[in-house]
């Protein structure tokens, strides 16, 4: 049986999964022989179907991996003004680092469960929340940068203007950070450049090597 897709959802730009593993389908794209997503929305695993031609010894058909659009929201949803989806208590959720401070990262929250959000929600990941053990020892700014994607799930409500979040377990934290890409590097001048998981607290550069702290999801 061949290995599942490493995500449910992705965002563009976030790797899926090795061309040794996987063949590239509609929505991806390949970068440094992996295969990422060229836009947002669910991963789907398709698997080849057998032809008469095939022989016994070739190896078997690789599955694909594609990138499916959301089908448009219920229009129901939006009666009153309504949000297409709110997150909720225990809600899976894809958000962007905004601010960091000595004890929490500001975060826009663009996607609970599979659903993007019309609007970004306003969330917070606090000091005690990023991770299960060694909570006092936790340097926010070695756990996340601004800009970063991060898997989570909404531990409450919290105040009024914030959801809480926590990323304590192994399959959540940053699933996309960048590299600045300092100007005259590349066409355009500065950009940034998407850099892959070393371990479970450290992320590289694919050009310059260079290594920084995060709080990774679940790395492979």
């Amino acid at each position: 049986m061949s290995a599942p897709p490493l995500l449910d959802f992705a965002l563009p730009g976030q790797p899926l999964g090795p061309t040794s593993k996987y063949t590239p389908g509609p929505g991806t794209h390949i970068y440094e022989s992996v295969i990422h997503a060229s836009i947002s929305g669910p991963v789907v695993s398709t698997h080849a179907a057998p032809t008469s031609t095939t022989s016994a010894k070739s190896s078997k058909p690789l599955p694909t991996l594609s990138i499916t659009r959301n089908p448009p929201p219920n229009p129901s949803s939006f009666l009153r003004g309504g949000a297409s989806v709110l997150p909720e208590v225990d809600s899976v959720v894809l958000c962007r680092i905004t601010r960091l401070g000595a004890r929490f990262a500001s975060a826009e929250i663009l996607v609970v469960g599979e659903l993007v959000c019309r609007e970004p929600f306003s969330g917070m990941i606090r000091r005690e929340d990023v991770r299960a053990t060694e909570k006092d020892r936790v340097v926010i700014r070695e756990m996340f940068r601004v800009g970063d994607v991060v898997r989570g799930v909404v531990l409450s409500l919290g105040d009024q203007s914030n959801y809480y979040i926590s990323t304590a377990k192994n399959e959540y934290g940053v699933v996309m950070a960048w590299a600045h890409v300092e100007a005259g590097e590349g066409a355009g001048g500065a950009a940034k450049r998407a850099m892959y998981p070393v371990s479970w607290k450290e992320v590289r550069d694919p050009v310059t090597g260079v290594v920084e702290g995060r709080k990774v999801a679940k790395p492979f």
